[in-house]
């Protein structure tokens, strides 16, 4: 058994309302110096030795993004 880590983000040009918040929000509670946020999402899974990198990227891009707008990344942990 292996953990897979997917990492998605919204692409680079595309609007983070989500993010932007968090930026406008930091220094209202006291923090400054962060300049931007970008926010994104990451998926655990434990899979079997038997699913190899291209049945990842698959359910990556079928299932846990919107490749119109997002960026993703497996990464195999163990």
């Amino acid at each position: 058994m292996a953990r897979v880590v997917v990492e998605v983000m919204p692409k680079a040009e595309i609007l983070d309302p989500q993010g932007q918040a968090i930026v406008g929000a930091l220094p209202r509670l006291g923090f400054e110096g962060v300049s931007d946020v970008r926010q994104g999402k990451r998926f655990e899974l434990d899979v079997d030795d038997s699913v190899d990198d291209a049945a990842l990227e698959r359910i990556a891009e079928s299932l846990l993004c919107n490749t119109v707008i997002e960026e993703w990344k497996v990464v195999r942990v163990s």
